[in-house]
């Protein structure tokens, strides 16, 4: 599950710059530094991917909300990130292997930070498996559909937070105004970009989502494996885990200029998986064991025993 905590207001920052020479940064009126030269990555304990893709610890305003201004919300930087993470040259492991392995994870965009990973994906899924017993294929989605969050793991990279969880958009093209924390993209310089920054961008209408770039995050990656290794899941099951946290489609119907007629099939059981995953977690505790040879037959049917991840 991932939701945006919102974070309190900025004061509105001045165009007013103060130099400091000592320092060789720009501070602007309200204190918000803006250095002039790149910080040395090893002094600054920034991650840095293969081809020098830098990506810090928390964002342009020091939270771990979306970095709006980051590589990896721009086109070019998703296109590096998607290009270092098809490689799936970290780990062979099964689905379930994953599930367990998620309980290291903590999510901080998640309130339910007390529970074990794995009991929100079970949750989710049995909540599914009781009011459309016959889909079976929803069932494992929704079980899988937050294994991408493995990215906060030091063995998958370490991404921060802010890289891996929150609300996704495409790249490509304007940012709606319904994106949560819209402002802050015009410090983007896709914003600004007239090749960018139209209502379809670099895209056509109707070309289908499956054609657009979206912003990195644990979506996207998990959406990479299953397809990579090959998953048996319906269309509609992969939608669901590239798309779920695409909020400002499935809850403000941005973006539907650039669907198909599959895609709008799709979206329908897209909206019916958001409200279990909202609003499915239960002080009922799952019991893990009981239902694991289930979902241990769905994984076979759907999955390899092995994945690259």
């Amino acid at each position: 599950m991932t939701i945006i905590i919102d974070q309190p207001e900025f004061v509105e920052v001045v165009e007013k710059k103060v130099d400091v020479e000592e320092e060789n940064e720009l501070v602007l009126d309200g204190g918000f530094v803006v250095p002039e030269k790149r910080v040395d990555v090893e002094q600054n304990n920034e991650l840095v991917l293969d081809g020098g893709f830098v990506v810090p610890d928390s964002n342009a305003f020091g939270h771990t909300f979306r970095d709006y201004n980051a590589e990896s919300e721009r086109k070019d930087g998703v296109k590096k990130m998607r290009e270092e993470y098809s490689k799936l040259n970290r780990v062979q492991m099964g689905i379930w292997e994953c599930c367990e392995l998620l309980n290291e994870v903590v999510d901080e965009s998640d309130p339910d930070l007390d529970e074990p990973q794995i009991e929100h994906l079970l949750q989710t899924a049995e909540a599914i498996r009781k009011d459309y017993p016959d889909e079976d294929w929803m069932h494992l989605t929704a079980l899988i559909h937050d294994l991408g969050k493995v990215l906060l793991l030091p063995s998958f990279g370490g991404l921060p937070q802010w890289a891996v969880v929150g609300d996704t958009f495409p790249v490509g093209c304007a940012f709606d105004e319904s994106i949560v924390h819209h402002k802050y993209f015009k410090e983007n310089p896709d914003y600004h970009n007239p090749a960018y920054n139209t209502k379809y961008g670099v895209y056509t209408e109707g070309c289908g989502l499956e054609n657009v770039m979206m912003s990195w995050g644990h979506d996207d990656y998990m959406y990479l494996v299953a397809k990579a290794n090959n998953t048996t899941l319906p269309s509609a099951g992969l939608f669901v885990i590239r798309y779920h946290s695409f909020y400002t489609l499935h809850k403000s119907d941005a973006y539907k200029y650039l669907m198909n007629e599959e895609d709008i099939e799709n979206l329908k059981w897209l909206k019916i998986f958001n409200k279990y995953d909202l609003y499915s977690k239960s002080k009922v505790r799952v019991d893990v064991e009981k239902v694991k040879p289930y979902y241990l037959s769905l994984i076979e049917k759907y999955f390899p025993a092995k994945l690259n991840w």
